[in-house]
């Protein structure tokens, strides 16, 4: 089939749904590409680079609708491109249904079958169609590049003869995807990191990254995560002490990126005007949920506004569009796989299938019917599950616990040792000395290299490994022991085990030194 991607018309949008890359891509499913001319100019892609991939460049708009029986864009059609649409054609794009009801009307009348590429259901299986998970990673990183480029300092901090220059503090509000890119960006140049979100089960992420996730004492009759892994509306007392941490931080901070959204409703207000107030001269605000409203109360959609007390807040909607290349690129790689799933026998034919979990819930219009909103996925959406609620032991309780498990462990060594020295005994009585002697060394090293590894973490050897490798000291110190005796059998055994020992803590202490390596900063 013929698949065509025109130029975007919304003012401002610079990426394009088909790439040079995915044109190769699309045609081993047995797909012709066609683009319309100029199409990818603003996101770096020339027509030449399209025709040398295999696509046909189309002179106009009108005569791409025409020809192609897929158009794949990246923006929701205007009242003109719906007019091009027509009975049996599909359109794949962004599409906002739940915003969009009169247009959804409009592409139902067409009889065209209309794919939101925003509705794709958050499953294992359709992460590699995920567009908006695409485009919120380049906008967290994007926003830190912003803010960086308001911010009259180093992000970093430095020593140098000039003076001590303090690192920049920086909090993120939501550790979605766009969160998670923000606090990884801000983090590599680095900041200290700080941030917040209603999903208790996300701070490990936010830990794990070198970021702080701030805590709140208070304790909601269920968590934040609402089904999909979005956060939901909180309740009244906790958005209080929510509102109540961020007042507390706000003089502390250097730049606030916040990227809190509600699936289908206006982007809760998290950062009032007061806290820009208390906020130092030069402060510079983010909000990736301007398009929604925004979060800060001072956030104008598309511009960016100084305060009063020379605070800057960026309310820019089109950070993808920023870095057009990029974006692009991941969101023609997303429009791919989605071509890939509706052409199952790689023959040039679209097969829609509407048990298909992933195309059902992407549908929005099929057949001269809307197909919105979609039934609940068969296999459950990519959300943590809530953690049980354990009750912290007390101090007393701790220390009882601890010290019946050290009793325990006393009696257990206790008759393990009792058991071992009356076997020896026994063996002593009716072994030849000569064995006796290397039996005690055989019996020492694995007495002493069972505590010793035992006694360590599960969760440590990894990163200890080095100091775990070098328990084979013990096995060096036995052979060396065994090297002295007169059997040339067990000499020779015993250089064996030297060499390999040597070898193992030799590696491991070079492996975790490559490790470590991995995490210093350059």
């Amino acid at each position: 089939m013929k698949i065509g991607a025109p130029k975007e018309r919304f003012k401002g949008e610079a990426r394009v749904a088909l790439t040079p890359d995915s044109v190769k891509e699309i045609h081993k499913l047995g797909h012709e590409c066609l683009v319309e001319a100029g199409a990818g100019t603003a996101a770096g892609f020339a027509d030449e680079a399209y025709r040398e991939a295999g696509a046909s460049v189309v002179a106009d708009a009108e005569s791409l609708w025409q020809e192609a029986e897929v158009v794949i864009k990246v923006r929701e059609p205007s009242d003109e491109e719906v007019d091009r649409l027509r009975e049996g054609q599909t359109l794949i794009a962004f599409f906002w249904p739940a915003q969009n009801e009169a247009l959804l009307e409009r592409c139902r009348a067409t009889g065209a079958t209309v794919i939101a590429m925003d509705m794709v259901p958050r499953i294992s299986r359709a992460q590699k169609m995920d567009a908006l998970s695409s485009m919120a990673n380049i906008a967290g990183y994007r926003a830190v590049i912003e803010a960086g480029n308001h911010f009259g300092r180093f992000f970093t901090g430095q020593v140098t003869a000039a003076g001590k220059v303090p690192p920049a503090k920086v909090l993120v509000i939501g550790a979605g995807v766009a969160g998670l890119s923000a606090i990884g960006t801000a983090t590599s140049l680095g900041a200290i990191v700080r941030a917040f979100d209603v999903r208790p089960e996300v701070a490990e992420q936010i830990e794990s990254m070198g970021a702080e996730f701030l805590f709140l004492e208070f304790e909601e009759s269920t968590d934040g995560a609402e089904t999909g892994g979005y956060a939901k509306p909180s309740s009244p007392e906790f958005r209080e002490k929510q509102l109540a941490c961020f007042r507390e931080q706000a003089p502390d901070v250097d730049i606030v990126i916040t990227t809190a959204l509600i699936p289908g409703q206006p982007a809760p207000k998290l950062w009032l005007e007061d806290m820009v107030a208390s906020m130092k001269r030069g402060s510079v605000i983010v909000d990736l949920a301007a398009e929604k409203g925004g979060n800060c109360d001072l956030t104008r959609p598309d511009e960016k506004v100084v305060s009063d007390n020379g605070v800057t807040v960026i309310g820019y909607t089109d950070f993808p569009s920023r870095m057009a290349t990029q974006a692009s690129t991941l969101y023609g790689t997303n429009i791919r796989h989605m071509l890939t799933d509706l052409t199952p026998g790689k023959d040039g034919v679209i097969v829609h299938d509407m048990e298909d979990d992933v195309i059902r819930g992407a549908t929005v219009t099929h057949q001269g019917e809307i197909t919105f909103p979609p039934p609940p996925p068969k296999v459950k959406a990519i959300a943590a599950k809530p953690k049980e609620k354990v009750k912290e032991p007390t101090v007393q309780e701790k220390r009882a616990s601890e010290h019946a498990a050290f009793l325990a462990q006393t009696k257990r060594q206790a008759i393990l040792l009792g058991v071992g020295g009356a076997v020896m005994l026994l063996l002593a009585q009716i072994a030849p000395a000569s064995f006796m002697q290397h039996f005690i060394v055989f019996v020492l090293a694995c007495f002493v290299g069972f505590q010793v590894i035992w006694n360590v973490s599960h969760s440590l050897h990894t990163p200890l490994m080095a100091v775990t490798n070098a328990i084979s000291g013990i096995i060096i110190l036995g052979a060396v022991l065994q090297i002295g005796s007169g059997n040339w059998i067990v000499v020779l055994l015993a250089a064996i085990s030297v060499l390999i020992a040597t070898i193992n803590i030799v590696g491991g202490f070079l492996v975790t030194r490559r490790m470590l390596a991995m995490f210093q900063k350059s």
